[in-house]
Order: structure tokens, then C-alpha cells, then sequence
């Protein structure tokens, strides 16, 4: 389980980034995270893996709260957190298999892994993984020839590989067409469900987070104003979760007043719908 309580980060310059995050998720979720950019959606997923150190607050994962760790402890916490990254973050001149098996370094205790040398536990591991994302044929060939729809399903492998508690994917789409980034997700949300991994994605594309997650958090201005189902997930909502000119409170006021309106089943006002252009990607 992660649980998050009042997580606050302020950065040098005075900003605040995050301004008091809590939420609670259960092993086997997928989790979209939403909002503008700059919301804080990457800096809460930076937060959740110990690379962004908070100012206030707690991120407790199956009982060890992260923000106690010390470098060392985060370091060995890690391999039970895979990453996604929107830039795939691997080695070009390396093959698949070689990136893929970056993912158990944590568990390699062989001096043969600075050389790249694993065993054979480990090789079969990282190669069933690069055939659950149907890239088996590319194992052997240099990241560098792969598109980057396949570049992204590779990475997806890797993390996978570590076996991890938490699975985390930042934009994981983001530099993709419409069509690799269905695929994409779909494999991504495919192989979660397989290992029961509790996985957070932070994704602008609303459609793909309905399609794909049990459930939809959106973030502005650095705090949650809407956690729920994607079916709870209104035009309205969307509306304010990525209106930016209106302060805070009112943005958590009209969420409040819309959800109660689905609560007693009172129809929307039609001034507060917006057209399909929102389904697509926001911001």
C-alpha cells in the first residue's frame, strides 16, 4: 500500500510545487494522474521515489515512509519501485536484452554485472519481459534501431523486471503519436494487471486515462482536486482541473459543488460543458 499524507515541496526560488498532497492506494491499481503542466504531477511521482525531497509531510510504502530514508536506505528501496521515463532512458549503442537487464542490477550481487555479465536467472527474467511487450525478435539489436513506440515498450521491460512493489511512468506517452501511444498504454496497463503492481501514470491525454486506469486523480495548483472514477470524471471537472485563472479555493469549491450534483443526480448546467476538443490532451 502507498499512502500520502500532507506531502509539501517548496523549491529555492520560493515556489510552491506541492501544497499538501494526501492520498491512499492499494496493490493492483492504475492510477492516472492529470493536470496542467506545472501542476506538480512530476514532482509527486520525483517525491514518491525519493528523488524530490519534501518540505513537510510523509510517503509511506508497505510501511516504510520514504521521506526518512537516508541515501543509502533510498537506494535499496528503489529496486522496489520501477520507473518509466518519457525519454526511455536507455543505452543506445547497448542491445535490448543488455537495457533490459539494468533492471536487476538490485538483485545481482555478481561483480560480472559491471561488465554486464548476468546469470542465467536474470537473463531469463529480462527476456520473457521483452516478450510480454512482443519485441522477443529485437533482443539482441542496439537500442538506437528501435522506433520510439518500441524504445518506450523496452523501458516498460526494464521496469518491469525489477519485480517492483510500485511501478511509476512519467509522460510515458508524451513523445508519441496517437496510435503508439494506445499501444503503448495498453501494454503497459496490460502487464501491471499481470503482476498486480500498483502503478501511478502522470499522462496528459484524458482519453487514454479513461481507457486504461481504474481510477483518475487530478492535481492543480499543487493540490488534489479530483480523485475518483474515470465515469465520475465530467467535461465540468476537466474544466477546472485545467483552469489556471481562477485561485485555488475556488477551483476546490467547484469541484465540491459539481461532485454533489452527481451525487444527487442533478443535471450539469449546459454553460459548464465543454466540447470533445477536451478528450483528446490537455496542456
Amino acid at each position: 500500500m502507498l499512502q500520502i499524507t500532507d506531502v509539501k515541496v517548496v523549491y529555492p526560488n520560493g515556489n510552491e510545487a506541492l501544497k499538501s498532497i494526501s492520498l491512499t492506494a492499494q496493490k493492483g491499481e492504475i492510477i492516472a494522474i492529470i493536470g496542467r503542466s506545472g501542476a506538480g504531477k512530476s514532482t509527486l511521482l520525483r517525491c514518491i521515489n525519493g528523488l524530490q525531497r519534501t518540505a513537510a509531510g510523509n510517503v509511506i510504502l508497505d510501511g516504510e515512509d520514504i521521506t526518512k530514508l537516508n541515501d543509502r536506505e533510498l537506494h535499496t528501496l528503489r529496486r522496489h519501485i520501477g520507473f518509466v521515463w518519457q525519454e526511455y532512458n536507455l543505452v543506445d549503442r547497448l542491445p535490448v536484452i543488455t537495457n533490459v537487464l539494468t533492471g536487476r542490477l538490485g538483485y545481482n550481487r555478481n561483480m560480472g554485472s559491471l561488465f554486464g555479465y548476468f546469470d542465467r536467472k536474470h537473463r531469463e527474467i529480462a527476456l520473457r519481459n521483452i516478450e510480454r511487450v512482443n519485441l522477443l525478435h529485437r533482443a539482441q539489436q542496439r537500442a538506437d534501431s528501435l522506433s520510439g513506440g518500441e524504445k518506450q515498450r523496452i523501458s516498460i521491460a526494464r521496469a518491469i523486471s525489477q519485480q517492483p512493489k510500485l511501478l511509476l511512468a512519467d509522460e510515458p506517452v508524451a513523445s508519441l503519436d496517437p496510435e503508439l501511444a494506445w499501444q503503448v498504454m495498453r501494454d503497459l496497463a496490460r502487464v501491471a494487471r499481470e503482476d498486480g503492481v500498483l502503478t501511478l501514470i502522470n499522462i496528459h491525454q484524458v482519453d487514454l486515462a479513461r481507457a486504461f486506469c481504474d481510477r483518475i486523480i487530478g492535481i492543480a495548483q499543487g493540490v488534489v482536486v479530483f480523485d475518483g472514477k474515470p465515469l465520475d470524471l465530467t467535461e465540468h471537472i476537466l474544466d477546472e482541473i485545467y483552469r489556471f485563472d481562477k485561485p485555488k479555493n475556488d477551483v476546490i469549491s467547484n469541484l465540491s459543488d459539481e461532485l454533489a450534483r452527481q451525487r444527487m443526480n442533478v443535471p450539469i448546467p449546459s454553460n459548464a460543458t465543454l466540447g470533445a476538443a477536451t478528450e483528446v490532451t490537455r496542456g
